[in-house]
């Protein structure tokens, strides 16, 4: 079975930071498209980061320059480093994967098959 789980939010003050970690158990040594996603109460789930089994990222704009994704393969877990942090980057934050074909490109659109349960950011003004 595959399993996601994160860990590492919590409350920050604005302009703070917070590195989330997702530990995954369970794919199977294929390419997988692995991305960082989020969502506010009220509002649509985002994505802010994505990264491909090669380590090619792609993040929108909502998060480049302040969010970088990572990954260690050899503990497989998936990093979020979130910078400079401001109240809009609350939400429930979710690592998310999802097969991907070899001329595929990996991005936060992208199909996920697995999900985590969630870790809750908070960013006071």
């Amino acid at each position: 079975d595959v399993h996601l789980a994160e860990s590492g939010g919590g409350s920050v003050q604005a302009g703070g930071s917070l590195k989330l970690a997702c530990s995954t158990s369970g794919l199977a040594d294929n390419n997988y498209c692995m991305a960082w996603l989020r969502q506010a109460p009220g509002k649509e789930r985002e994505g802010v980061a994505a990264i491909d089994s090669d380590g090619n990222t792609s993040i929108p704009d909502i998060a480049k320059g302040r969010f970088t994704i990572s990954q260690d393969k050899a503990k497989n877990t998936l990093y979020l480093q979130m910078n400079s942090l401001n109240p809009e980057d609350s939400g429930m934050y979710y690592c998310a994967a999802g097969r991907l074909s070899f001329f595929g490109y990996c991005h936060t659109g992208h199909r996920f098959d697995y999900w985590g349960q969630g870790t809750q950011v908070t960013v006071s003004s």
